[in-house]
């Protein structure tokens, strides 16, 4: 039998995306508000809000999801990061395969793009080892948290805590159980490398994960994943180390620690911006150099292709190759003895620009709804929104819902829209009429 939605494949790849993640944010928050998947009931637009979020892998919320849901609504909120986080098409083609649907070449066309593949091959192969990844990974990262937190917690109530942030950290959504998310471990070496360990792997990118298990040495990895994982290496010890020179003496961040615990809270504090969204300090208490620090970290985000969102690292890193190239006076970017084709660098170009677009509009637009609040907060929390980060420094429930409404579209805009324009973008075009150049003045 063959997979029969022949009038979907008529749209583009960017639009299903789109709109199947719109019908799965209603779907979500329908289900969130029945009276089952809380214990004092929320309003619709508290639902609404909340599924958004888990949709989108972002994290900001605007009741306590340990407290105020059952665990019918946990588990809902769950779901909807798996589906958010792994991608809707993932799940789409692991159901097809399941009852033994086949795909025809538009439905695989579908699927690659979904992944972001730009090369023909068994696209369901791929969909099949990003899921045991996936699943792999958040098995092992609730056994290992299982060994701190069911002694505390107790077997089960521990065990449900340990899967719980494991899902949520390979997926970079950044919902906890707790409301001070994971501050009581900010020194604990396990929990730290373990939660670290799971969202880092899973903001690397499918992409660069497949080519990590095909090669496993560094020497022989496309220029792609050696630009991420350069890039992820360099943000993080950069940021790492930043944090601590910021926020050693800070007594609301750092300061309060212990010596021994400093530098493991300084750690989750510079990596978790890849969009991760769990805080072991408080956010709101960063001093201003590392808060604008945080800000930029949320903006780059983490690989492509991944459960994170931002404009990516590896834009990031084009960006400051061009950059490098022109200095230089060099025609054309060029990193590890490859060159980077000129296309990429207008589409990194068009991501970063586009991107800014969004979330300064969006930015503005918090600023006009909600004037009583701080403007570096408001910053903060839209670059976070954008970013589908979910650290905030406690205003996210402070808002009007015209204030939420600005997030959600935020969200919604950062999972998707950088995508969707790289699909629109991956394509070439050609062009039958050529224009006379001519110079113009910049800078």
């Amino acid at each position: 039998m063959r997979f029969g939605l022949h009038r979907a494949w008529r749209y583009s790849p960017p639009t299903i995306l789109a709109v199947s993640f719109l019908v799965l944010i209603a779907v979500g928050a329908l289900l969130l508000w029945l009276p089952i998947s809380s214990h004092g009931g929320l309003t619709f637009s508290e639902a609404l809000f909340t599924a958004c979020s888990a949709v989108t892998v972002t994290g900001l919320v605007v009741v306590d999801t340990g407290g105020a849901l059952t665990l019918f609504g946990q588990v809902v909120v769950l779901v909807l990061i798996h589906l958010g986080g792994l991608g809707l098409m993932t799940f789409a083609a692991l159901t097809v395969m399941a009852l033994g649907v086949r795909f025809g070449l538009r439905g695989q066309h579908l699927v690659r793009e979904a992944m972001n593949q730009t090369s023909p091959g068994d696209m369901l192969a791929l969909v099949r080892r990003v899921a045991l990844l996936a699943f792999t990974l958040e098995a092992l990262g609730t056994v290992l948290m299982a060994v701190v937190w069911v002694p505390e917690m107790g077997f089960w109530e521990g065990l449900w805590f340990s899967f719980f942030h494991a899902a949520s950290a390979f997926n970079n959504a950044g919902f906890g159980l707790r409301a001070d998310s994971l501050s009581a471990w900010a020194g604990h070496p396990l929990i730290n490398l373990v939660i670290t360990a799971l969202f880092i792997i899973g903001g690397l990118g499918f992409t660069v994960l497949t080519d990590l298990r095909r090669h496993r040495r560094f020497s022989t990895l496309s220029l792609h994943s050696k630009l991420t994982l350069s890039g992820t290496v360099i943000l993080a010890l950069g940021a790492w180390l930043l944090i601590m020179l910021f926020e050693w003496q800070n007594p609301h961040t750092l300061g309060s620690l212990s010596t021994g615990e400093r530098p493991w809270a300084a750690w989750f504090t510079a990596v978790t911006p890849r969009t991760a969204g769990f805080n072991t300090v408080d956010t709101a208490g960063l001093i201003m150099p590392s808060t604008l620090l945080i800000i930029l970290l949320m903006f780059i985000g983490a690989g492509s292709n991944s459960t994170a969102s931002g404009i990516k690292v590896s834009t990031f890193m084009v960006i400051l190759l061009a950059t490098r190239s022109f200095l230089l006076g060099r025609p054309q970017p060029s990193a590890f003895r490859r060159t980077v084709a000129l296309d990429v660098v207008f589409r990194a170009n068009s991501v970063v620009v586009l991107s800014l677009m969004m979330v300064l509009l969006g930015t503005f637009l918090l600023v006009v709804f909600e004037p009583q609040l701080q403007l570096l907060d408001l910053v903060f929390e839209g670059f976070s929104a954008f970013g589908t980060v979910g650290l905030s420094r406690g205003i996210t429930g402070e808002l009007s819902l015209p204030g939420q409404a600005v997030l959600m579209v935020l969200m919604f805009t950062g999972r998707i829209g950088p995508l969707a324009l790289a699909f629109s973008l991956a394509r070439p075009r050609r062009r039958r009429v050529r224009y006379v150049e001519e110079l113009v003045q910049v800078g």
